[in-house]
């Protein structure tokens, strides 16, 4: 945790710190996380694929790395800068330290900069490509990263999917709805508060058609999280387009955009996105302000909005799309991440909902 490394802009800002976790050289695009904990599963979240993450919080890795926290099969991020690497974490679960979770998964770390200024320099700007590397001159970098493909042109989906379809959990005795996850991306959590409400879940890759998913005969169907834009997706839009009003439907994230996209909406790119555990969202039915958690770089265009569906929800902050619903269909979406991990869980009540939704559409 000693060699000099460099963070390089796509604009040839240069930031120079220490090294942790591997040794190598990546690209990515630089995006900056605002939760204060849950380092662990923001570095497994499929959402982060493609992306070098800065934590705006200065202090990563003082409680460790557990075995109970991963959202994933493995680390999705591309690089992790942090202002401080604790390398002595307390916390009874830990089993070892941030360098070597990082160092065991070949991803890069860059400690010792100033992440409040690499933040800034993402807000006025928008996120960008970087580079982080241990391996280049920041010149060379600069001019590595010239060559490099855009983050917007890459379909991380079919990176991050699953490759066959799996049950989750493996065995339940006694369940009460049959449900399809269409994996773009989708976190533990998602498969955790889902099975303790009594689903029993069929996890299909994203390039499954929409007759593989009917014919498991699902009592509803969950578009997942995932990462990228979702315009560079149009045979998973399809298969959304053919799936709403067969079965009920609910979208996260990605999930959302997707729907939207179904209905033919318009899809833009957010300056800075957002990520965080500490969103404010506006459920306009109720006029009840939630804090969210909130990983995505894309949003549902509302003034395209059309065929019955409409805006649920929205960011209190810059005032974008966080939900949608269907005046006559049995679908929603919501824009951030109602399973947490990292963030608050306000917002786990969507499960249940989702679940009366699929109990009322049974009877």
């Amino acid at each position: 945790m000693s060699n000099n490394a460099f963070l390089v802009l796509a604009d040839g800002t240069v930031y120079q710190g220490l090294s942790f976790g591997y040794d190598t050289e990546v690209f990515g695009e630089v995006v900056f996380n605002t939760s204060m904990a849950g380092y662990q599963e923001i570095l497994t979240d499929p959402s982060y694929a493609g992306q070098i993450v800065v934590p705006t919080f200065p202090l990563i890795g003082n409680y460790g790395i557990n075995d109970d926290d991963p959202e994933s099969g493995r680390l999705q991020v591309r690089g992790f800068v942090v202002r401080e690497a604790c390398d002595e974490p307390n916390h009874y679960l830990n089993n070892r330290t941030l360098h070597q979770y990082l160092l065991d998964n070949h991803i890069p770390g860059i400690h010792g900069i100033d992440t409040r200024a690499v933040t800034r320099k993402l807000r006025a700007g928008g996120v960008m490509m970087g580079c982080l590397t241990t391996k280049s001159s920041p010149e060379k970098a600069l001019e590595q990263l010239k060559k490099a493909p855009d983050y917007g042109s890459t379909d991380f989906v079919h990176e991050v999917t699953c490759r066959e379809k799996f049950v989750w959990p493996p065995a339940v005795p006694d369940t009460l709805y049959n449900l399809v996850v269409l994996d773009c991306g989708t976190k533990y959590n998602i498969y955790r508060l889902l099975s303790e409400r009594g689903c029993r879940i069929t996890a299909v890759p994203c390039h499954t058609s929409s007759a593989g998913i009917l014919a498991l005969n699902p009592d509803g169907i969950l578009l997942s999280p995932g990462p990228g834009d979702p315009r560079l997706l149009p045979q998973i839009v399809k298969t959304v387009k053919e799936l709403v009003g067969k079965k009920p439907v609910m979208g996260i994230c990605l999930g959302c955009q997707l729907l939207g996209m179904a209905f033919n909406s318009g899809i833009f790119k957010l300056k800075f996105g957002h990520r965080g555990g500490n969103h404010p969202v506006r459920e306009l039915a109720t006029g009840r302000v939630f804090i969210t958690a909130q990983n995505h770089g894309y949003a549902v265009d509302p003034e395209s909005l059309r065929d019955g569906l409409e805006v649920s929800h929205i960011n209190l902050n810059d005032g974008t799309v966080e939900g949608l619903r269907h005046r006559e269909l049995p679908l929603f979406a919501i824009q951030y991440h109602s399973e947490a991990s990292p963030g608050p869980l306000d917002s786990i009540y969507l499960f249940d909902r989702f679940i009366d939704m699929m109990q009322k559409a049974k009877k």
